[in-house]
């Protein structure tokens, strides 16, 4: 077999080979994995010397093509003294006797009125033309008729899941193959809207931002079967961005807590100063605790001297950042003064 062009043609013809046309017909048939009939195409060759239009002969959409199999039917008359297939120039089968090496094709019928021939497990190098050579009273004729094999969209190449800093510039590389040849897209996942981001194989970002990780979606269409479908999860380092800071009253001898929330990639490191001094887990009857993108710091007996103005810094690989949050008196009124 031979492999077929990017673009196969559309058009076919067929006319008898001389000047007296004998009735025959050639027919192209798929057969499903279950043995199953499904989108017969046929050619037949009319008592006329005027070119037929041929259909291209295709699977049906909803076969898979590892199951598919193409049957060729030629029908003669008793006239007929010798026939054969071919593929291109290369010979089939010449009457029952096998020239093709490929065990995948086998005759199926050689009577004096039907000679075909089927092709299991068809793939995309069988496609192009498939000619019935009739020996007729002497006088050579031949009808022909042009396999165009449809494969579904496979994704065969896509990046892997990739790390990056913000501000660098990614490029994303989807490869599908399929016949017809595939529409790639992209899409963002990860956005509210789901947005589309490329109708391209390559989807590059320049200076990409902590809002634009998550994951991407590549979809490989081209309506032969089911989209192929993959992802692949971009993440963003970024510097910590503290939010959501309040500032916190409690009585003396109750207990308190002082909270300082950190978005950050990856996860950012807390420390907790007062002042210059920086506070130790589990001395002078505070507690700290980490747990994410949070830090608490928690005091289990306040006294006057715990009221003040406290520092959360937030580290990570990226960068730092910081934040004041005060710790005051609930009933003693008690405020730091400037």
């Amino acid at each position: 077999m031979i492999k077929p062009s990017r673009k196969p043609d559309t058009t076919y013809s067929t006319s008898p080979t001389n000047g007296k046309p004998e009735s025959a017909s050639c027919r192209a048939l798929y057969l499903t994995g279950v043995g199953a009939l499904s989108s017969p195409f046929g050619l037949v060759v009319p008592r006329t010397l005027s070119p037929l239009l041929l259909t291209p002969c295709v699977p049906p959409r909803s076969t898979a093509l590892t199951l598919c199999a193409s049957l060729c039917r030629c029908t003669v008359d008793d006239r007929v003294t010798r026939v054969a297939w071919l593929n291109r120039s290369t010979i089939l089968y010449a009457g029952n006797d096998k020239w093709s090496i490929d065990n995948r094709v086998v005759i199926l019928t050689n009577t004096k009125t039907q000679y075909s021939i089927k092709i299991q497990n068809v793939d995309v190098y069988d496609e192009g033309p498939y000619t019935c050579s009739v020996q007729t009273d002497n006088h050579p004729k031949t009808s022909r008729v042009h396999l165009i094999v449809q494969v579904p969209p496979q994704i065969i190449n896509i990046s892997s899941d990739i790390t990056i800093n913000e501000g660098s510039t990614v490029i994303l590389l989807c490869l599908a193959f399929g016949r017809p040849e595939p529409t790639v897209t992209w899409r963002h996942l990860s956005s509210k809207d789901q947005q589309f981001v490329s109708d391209d194989e390559y989807l590059e970002i320049t200076g990409i931002t902590k809002e634009q990780s998550g994951e991407y979606e590549c979809s490989a269409v081209n309506d032969v079967a089911a989209p192929d479908v993959r992802r692949v999860k971009v993440t963003v380092n970024y510097p910590p961005y503290i939010s959501n800071v309040k500032n916190t009253g409690a009585s003396v001898g109750q207990r308190g807590t002082l909270r300082c929330e950190a978005s950050a990639v990856p996860v950012a490191e807390f420390q907790w100063f007062k002042e210059e001094t920086r506070l130790a887990n589990g001395l002078d009857g505070v507690k700290i605790e980490n747990k994410g993108r949070m830090s608490t710091l928690t005091f289990f007996n306040i006294s006057e001297k715990d009221y003040g103005n406290y520092t959360c810094v937030a580290t990570n690989k990226m960068g730092n950042t910081n934040a004041s949050i005060i710790l005051y008196g609930r009933f003693t009124g008690w405020l730091p003064t400037a």
